[in-house]
């Protein structure tokens, strides 16, 4: 089996879902055990790697040239937890025809319904079976990113600048970059491998933010509970309602904002609900932010008392404000993608990387495509043609940045 997929089959095998809840730094300690896996991985390539508390793998090639860049890469461990991330069964589908993808007994892809499918035909491709994500978020990235090491140790004369590495716990939570150990990471710029489709290039992303809300109940005997009861879980679909329906994600695209409900848990005295907050435009992701504020002051009026505790966290921003004076980074991935053979683009994100918040403490960080798509759930998938060609365009933008 090719080198490549083999880690990343490995790699997947790994359960390193984060958790939004713990409070701790990393959220999870099994994101460590995928971790201490690359620390032994690198150390066997004879690099210095290290594992630091907070869960960071951290290591450098040294450069072998003077006037290069020094050049970063960076991919998450963790998974999302907002689907099952444990017992990982992936499967391969060589030569992906275009037809239906029967994942399980229950679970199918209908690339009528799913045209990213439309993008992977003719591809050998890795699909989950129906019952857990796959975790090409991000372990695509991390995988193409241990190639890209292993590239530049077994090519010694191949020249380049100091190229840095960081594998970070905790992205899928919006804290990917709470621990960044900028002393150590000194790359003049870096990179995300992060994306989906190999070939594009990432430099807008959402402005992104948490709302956490408690809602207090007041719980009587059901017998005798009229004009008594505050239900807390009623309190939350109250709450809910008065959200504006169209910033239902399910109805978004492009550009346009959502609330997104990820968790919502209760009983009658007590709930406890969790959203993320996003927009493009700086502008209307505070109005967002606002009608939160607006309903929560609202529902404590009419009730009389505190029935609902909002917590907003801003989460990252977006890069493009700081991105649009530093366009020579992304002219050097796009013409790396080009060289490579593939035509290059540009999107805007539809999420968040820890390249924004990266990039917005001073170290640039646009992101990359790695080949996976669907990404957060059971029907997520990668096409190993472009995780290969991924590679490429790492390798690519190395070589490149040498020869600049």
């Amino acid at each position: 089996m090719d080198r490549l997929i083999e880690r990343f089959l490995r790699y997947v095998k790994v359960d390193t879902q984060s958790d939004h809840e713990t409070g701790t730094h990393p959220s999870t300690e099994k994101q460590k055990d995928l971790s201490r896996i690359l620390v032994k991985e690198l150390k066997s390539l004879g690099l210095d790697a290290f594992l630091d508390d907070y869960g960071y793998v951290y290591t450098k090639i040294n450069k072998n040239m003077e006037g290069a860049p020094a050049i970063g890469f960076v991919a998450h461990v963790d998974t999302s937890p907002d689907a099952p991330g444990k017992d990982v069964n992936p499967r391969i589908i060589k030569n992906y025809d275009g037809s239906l993808i029967q994942l399980n007994d229950k679970i199918s892809m209908d690339p009528s319904k799913y045209p990213s499918l439309s993008r992977v035909i003719g591809d050998d491709i890795i699909v989950t079976d129906g019952n857990t994500l796959l975790g090409a978020d991000d372990k695509c990235g991390v995988a193409e990113i241990m190639e890209l090491v292993e590239y530049f140790v077994a090519n010694p004369n191949e020249k380049h600048g100091d190229i840095y590495v960081c594998f970070t716990p905790d992205e899928e939570i919006g804290e990917g970059a709470d621990h960044f150990n900028y002393d150590w990471f000194k790359a003049d710029f870096a990179y995300t491998a992060d994306g989906d489709e190999v070939g594009g290039i990432e430099y807008e992303n959402f402005n992104a933010a948490t709302a956490k809300l408690d809602f207090i109940g007041k719980s009587i005997h059901p017998g005798s509970a009229k004009n008594k009861m505050i239900n807390a879980l009623h309190l939350a679909f109250e709450f809910h309602s008065m959200l504006p329906p169209f910033l239902n994600p399910a109805i978004t695209e492009k550009y346009e904002g959502f609330n997104h409900l990820t968790g919502l848990k209760g009983e009658v005295e007590k709930a406890h609900a969790n959203y993320i907050i996003r927009n493009h435009d700086m502008k209307l992701f505070k109005s967002q932010k606002s009608e939160f504020e607006r309903i929560a002051n609202f529902m404590n009026d009419k009730y009389g008392y505190t029935c609902v505790e909002l917590n907003i966290i801003d989460s990252y921003f977006n890069m493009y404000e700081v991105i649009k004076d530093h366009m020579h980074v992304v002219e050097l991935a796009l013409t790396a993608v080009k060289n490579v053979g593939l035509t290059p683009f540009t999107k805007a994100i539809r999420g968040g990387t820890d390249g924004a918040r990266l990039t917005y403490e001073g170290l640039i960080c646009p992101n990359i495509g790695t080949g996976g798509y669907q990404f957060h759930g059971r029907l997520e998938f990668c096409s190993i043609n472009q995780m290969k060609k991924a590679v490429q365009v790492l390798i690519e933008i190395v070589k490149l940045a040498a020869r600049q």
